[in-house]
């Protein structure tokens, strides 16, 4: 049973920071592409980072420097740093794992965790 489950989300300040973390089990981690995804009410979810299996990364332009994601394979974890938080970042936040192989495709999803930015 695939399992990824995501955690550190809550309220902070403007310019303020958050980690969030997905721990993923029943996968084989160190294959699978990671990302990050947000969905804020009444929009569509979108891509915010990612991390290939090889360790390259990959960021939405609106979060490209305020935000770092990274990979423990020994852990079986991935995480995403937000610093200077802006209340546009407000969402719910999910983990996603991908395997892409020809045309064999496997994701999973969490069940998200919710960020909230005050002004």
């Amino acid at each position: 049973q695939v399992q990824l489950v995501e955690s550190g989300g809550g309220l902070v300040q403007a310019g303020g920071s958050l980690r969030l973390s997905c721990a993923a089990s029943g996968i084989t981690f160190s294959v699978y592409a990671m990302g990050w995804y947000r969905q804020a009410p009444g929009k569509q979810r979108e891509p915010v980072a990612s991390i290939t299996s090889g360790g390259t990364t990959n960021y939405a332009p609106s979060v490209k420097g305020r935000f770092t994601i990274s990979r423990d394979n020994a852990k079986n974890m991935v995480v995403l740093q937000m610093n200077s938080l802006k209340p546009d970042d407000t969402a719910v936040y999910y983990c996603n794992a991908l395997l892409t192989m020809g045309s064999l495709k496997s994701e999973y999803w969490g069940q998200g965790t919710q960020v909230t930015v005050s002004s």
